[in-house]
C-alpha cells in the first residue's frame, strides 16, 4: 500500500522539521545490535513507511560470523552509601556499557573504577562504549561524575539479559518499473546518539515515504540494520538479490552542520561515485571526498571483494571527525533541521540523476541541425540561463553517439545534469535524438 506524504512534508523545506521531530521521537530508545530497542525503533519506522521485519536466531551462521545472543536492559545504576543514584541509566542510556553482562553487588571504589569508562579530556560528556563480542560488565560516566566518587564502596546494578534470542532488522522495497535496484542502508544499533545515526534513520524513512509516491525506473531497497553484523547477515541471506543492485549508499551522520562528505565505493569510478561527485560539484558549496578504505560503516561489507558492490557512503562530517562523536554530546542540539534538509536535497538530486541518466544517439550526426527553425532556442526560455541551455543542446547533440551518457556529457561540458537532461528531452521531442538505453 502506498503511504501518503503530507504536502508540507514532501518538500525539502518541510522535510527538515519532520526529520528532526522523528530524531527527537527515537532519541530516548535504548538500542543495540539486538533486542527490544531495535524492535521498537522498527515499529516507529513502520508507522511511517511499511517495512518487513526479519528475525534471525542466535547461532545462525553468516559467512565467518555468528548471530550473537540477544541483549536487553531494564535498568542500571551506581548507588553511594547513602543510597543515592550517582550514575543513573534512567537519565541517559549511555551510562551502561552497551551489551554488557548483568551484574549486581557491592564493589570497592578501586574495583568500580576498573569498570567505569570516562572521557578525561571532555569532563562533562558521557562516552558511548560497547562490548558486543567480549563478555564484560561496566558503566559509563562523565569525568566529573567519576571524580566525585569518594565512598569506600558502591552498589552496582546492571539489570540486563544476554541470552539466546534473535537479531532483528527491517527492510522496505519500493518497487520501480524494473527490478534493478538502488540499495540505501542505515544502521539502527546506536542508543541516544542523534547524528550517528538517528539522522540517517530519519532521512532514510522520509526518502522511502517520498519514493512510494513516485513512479521510478529503479526499485529502491531500504535496509534498517544493526551495524556490521546486520549487513553481513543480510548479505548472507540475500545473495540472489545482490546481482540486481546497480547503485548503493550508506546513510549516516547527515544532520550536523558540517560540509557534505562522500566516501567512494571500492570501485572508485562507479556511476554512483560519479553521480554523487557531480551533485556536490554543481551545488556551488564546499564539500569533501574520501577514497575508499575498508574501515567505517557498512559500505565495507557491501564492498568486500566477494561482492564488490557499487556502494559509497554519503554523510556530512564523517564518523570520528567531530568532537561529539560517540558521546552524550551527540544530542538533539547537534543535529539541525536545515542540515537534515540540505542532506536530503543532495540525495534527491542524486536520485534524479540515477533515474534520468541515459545514453542517446543523434539522429542528425552530420553537422549540427538547424535548431532555430525548430523553435528550440525559444523553448529554452524556461531555463534560468538560456545561454547555458543552448550550450547544453550543442553538447548533447555532439556527444550523443551511443557511447556517452548524459552524466558523461554534463561532466565534460561543466553543466548541471538537470540542464543537460532538459536539453535531451527537447531534442527527443523534436526527433533529433533517440535513446539507446537507460543508465550510464
Amino acid at each position: 500500500m502506498k503511504s501518503t506524504v503530507k504536502r508540507e512534508e514532501s518538500s525539502v523545506v518541510g522535510a527538515g522539521p519532520w526529520m528532526y521531530r522523528f530524531v527527537e521521537e527515537l532519541y530516548l530508545i535504548c538500542r543495540s545490535i539486538t533486542g527490544e530497542g531495535v524492535r521498537e525503533t522498527l515499529r516507529r519506522i513502520d508507522s511511517h513507511v511499511p517495512i518487513e521485519v526479519h528475525e534471525v536466531p542466535t547461532g545462525t551462521q553468516a559467512f565467518d560470523w555468528t548471530v550473537p545472543k540477544e541483549w536487553n536492559i531494564r535498568d542500571a545504576y551506581i548507588k553511594n552509601l547513602a543510597g543515592e543514584r550517582v550514575v543513573d541509566f534512567r537519565k541517559s542510556n549511555l551510562h551502561v556499557l552497551n551489551y554488557c553482562i548483568p551484574f549486581r553487588g557491592r564493589v570497592p571504589l578501586k574495583t568500580l573504577r576498573e569498570h567505569l569508562f570516562t572521557l578525561p579530556d571532555k569532563p562533562e560528556w558521557i562516552p558511548y562504549r560497547t562490548s558486543y563480542y567480549e563478555e564484560n560488565w561496566g558503566l559509563c560516566a562523565s569525568q566529573r561524575q567519576a571524580d566525585a566518587l569518594r565512598d569506600s564502596e558502591y552498589e552496582v546494578c546492571i539489570d540486563a539479559d544476554l541470552k539466546d534470542g534473535n537479531l532483528t532488522y527491517g527492510e522496505c522495497l519500493v518497487k520501480g518499473s524494473t527490478d534493478e535496484e538502488v540499495l540505501l542502508s542505515c544502521h539502527i544499533c546506536h542508543p541516544s546518539l542523534c547524528n550517528d545515526n538517528l539522522s540517517g534513520i530519519a532521512l532514510a524513512t522520509w526518502l522511502a515515504r517520498y519514493l512510494t509516491e513516485r513512479n521510478t525506473r529503479y526499485s529502491y531497497r531500504f535496509l534498517f540494520l544493526p551495524g556490521t553484523i546486520g549487513a553481513i547477515v543480510w548479505l548472507s541471506r540475500n545473495e540472489n538479490i545482490v546481482p540486481k543492485i546497480r547503485h548503493g549508499l550508506v546513510i549516516a551522520c547527515v544532520g550536523d552542520a558540517g560540509k557534505p562528505t562522500y566516501k567512494k565505493s571500492r570501485r572508485g569510478d562507479a556511476e554512483i561515485d560519479r553521480a554523487v561527485l557531480h551533485v556536490l560539484r554543481t551545488r556551488g558549496s564546499d564539500f569533501s571526498v574520501r577514497e575508499f578504505s575498508p574501515f567505517g560503516y557498512d559500505e565495507r561489507q557491501y564492498c568486500s571483494p566477494g561482492f564488490d558492490l557499487p556502494v559509497g557512503s554519503l554523510t556530512r562530517t564523517p564518523h570520528g571527525a567531530y568532537p561529539e562523536y560517540h558521546t552524550s554530546a551527540d544530542d538533539l542540539h547537534l543535529v539541525r533541521p536545515d542540515s537534515l534538509a540540505d542532506s536530503l536535497s543532495i540525495y534527491l538530486e542524486l536520485i534524479e540523476i540515477l533515474e534520468g541518466n541515459a545514453i542517446y544517439t543523434s539522429l542528425c550526426p552530420k553537422c549540427e541541425p538547424q535548431l532555430g527553425k525548430r523553435g528550440l532556442y525559444r523553448a529554452l526560455g524556461g531555463l534560468a540561463d538560456a545561454g547555458e541551455g543552448e550550450m547544453a543542446l550543442l553538447w548533447v547533440l555532439n556527444l550523443s553517439d551511443g557511447r556517452y551518457s548524459l552524466l558523461d556529457i554534463g561532466d565534460r561540458a561543466g553543466l548541471n545534469f538537470r540542464t543537460v537532461r532538459y536539453a535531451a528531452d527537447l531534442l527527443l521531442e523534436h526527433n533529433l535524438l533517440a535513446k539507446v538505453r537507460a543508465g550510464g
